[in-house]
């Protein structure tokens, strides 16, 4: 038999990283995470491998389709709830370390084996760095990690796989990584990095993330090496299923264009045949964004060229701003073979997000942005449509995450 892993997950968001680790069936003793929202949908989740693994997925499809309420689902749980809805603090930290204990003895685990996770990345990012430069005092998130340290001091696992966004490494002039990285090593940790590109993996998206993995000095382990998988897939092959939606239209259950999911979506399990389409929900435009995205459309299509905010006639110009952000109209290219990085502000608007299709001038629908970061349809977000979008571009593509727990449990735990 495969070794049991015992797995928790901090700063757990919606289960991107950790719907990879289930997928090569690590045993998830706890996710931490502050979001409400993020949290019911984190349950949902673990509810679904567990039945899944019970071959009663058929009782998951029925809360899909709405035969049974949430409640009703949530009675399907076994065990303890993993899920703990609260902030990592100082003060928090204690309690935390409790209910993983209590995890673990009603789960019969003795020892955790991996910690897997990464702070809020906003403070790390460009864009946050900008607006405030690496001062601890004014940004909490900027000492997160060292509550990531505590707890695996409490926990000594073998092993810990720590992500974030590539700004990590240079905010604060490079002195940050440094705190990091040195704060890691005297916990006792040998810790090395690499920048990670999610398309290298399988997504059909860009997107670039920081992952540092780190084991206890007494192992002679190393740095895994990941090679780039080669594909002839484009973003079309994630959307052409899907049916047409105009702006402002929802398709909460509904069904697909093909009776079959086509080879990418196959073979990436993102569609499965017993699949119903859900959250297919696309939020409204007004009359201008809508003029303004079919010029975006049509000289991406027709001229292979992005559209610049200077570009567009002066009744449609309608920030003062023209400086900062010059393209904050983009389309979501589907000739290529992947798309530009989904990130957290697609919740406030999807300027940066249109698709590419000229009839149906609307930006991508929560269904289709689960899908840019390789979330399988039958997964489902909980919460309001902003809450929901902002769990889709925060988290880490579930392809990308599978390919490393596998590569993780060959060479670690094997």
């Amino acid at each position: 038999m495969t070794k049991e892993i015992a797995v928790v997950d901090l700063f757990a968001g919606a289960g991107g990283l950790s719907e990879g680790f289930h997928k090569q069936n690590y045993k998830m003793v706890a996710y931490i995470e502050k979001d409400r929202y993020a949290c019911d949908t984190l349950l949902t989740r673990h509810i679904y491998w567990q039945l899944t693994r019970q071959k009663k997925r058929s009782d998951y499809l029925e809360y899909l389709k709405g035969k049974i309420s949430k409640d009703e689902f949530h009675d399907y749980l076994e065990g303890c709830n993993p899920v703990i809805n609260t902030e990592i603090t100082q003060d928090t930290l204690p309690m935390i370390e409790e209910k993983i204990r209590g995890n673990m003895k009603q789960m019969g685990i003795k020892k955790i084996d991996l910690f897997i996770g990464g702070p809020p990345c906003q403070a790390y990012s460009l864009i946050g760095r900008a607006r405030d430069p690496y001062k601890m005092e004014k940004d909490h998130r900027n000492i997160l990690y060292k509550y990531y340290v505590e707890l695996l001091k409490e926990f000594r696992p073998k092993a810990f796989i720590f992500e974030n966004v590539p700004g990590i490494l240079n905010a604060g002039k490079g002195k940050l990584f440094e705190d990091v990285r040195s704060l890691f090593e005297r916990a006792g940790y040998k810790i090395e990095i690499q920048t990670l590109d999610s398309s290298d993996f399988l997504v059909l998206q860009k997107r670039l993330r920081v992952i540092m993995i780190g084991w206890q000095k007494d192992y002679s382990l190393k740095y895994p090496e990941f090679k780039a998988i080669k594909h002839h897939y484009t973003v079309k092959e994630l959307l052409n299923d899907l049916p047409p939606l105009q702006a402002g239209k929802i398709i909460e259950r509904g069904e697909y264009t093909t009776p079959e999911p086509g080879e990418y979506l196959n073979k990436m399990e993102i569609r499965k045949p017993d699949d119903i389409l859900t959250q297919h929900i696309s939020r409204p435009l007004t009359t201008v964004d809508r003029e303004i995205y079919k010029i975006a459309i049509r000289k991406w299509n027709e001229e292979g060229r992005r559209l610049r905010y200077d570009d567009l006639p002066e009744r449609l110009k309608t920030h003062k701003n023209r400086k900062s952000f010059p393209d904050r109209f983009k389309v979501v290219a589907a000739d290529l073979p992947y798309s530009h990085t989904v990130v957290a502000h697609i919740s406030q608007d999807g300027h940066y997000y249109i698709h590419p299709t000229d009839s149906h001038v609307r930006s991508i629908t929560v269904r289709e942005a689960a899908r840019l970061q390789s979330f399988p349809d039958d997964y489902f977000f909980e919460g309001p449509r902003t809450s929901i979008l902002a769990q889709i571009g925060n988290a880490v593509p579930p392809l990308m995450a599978e390919n490393i727990a596998k590569i993780i449990r060959d060479e670690y735990y094997e």
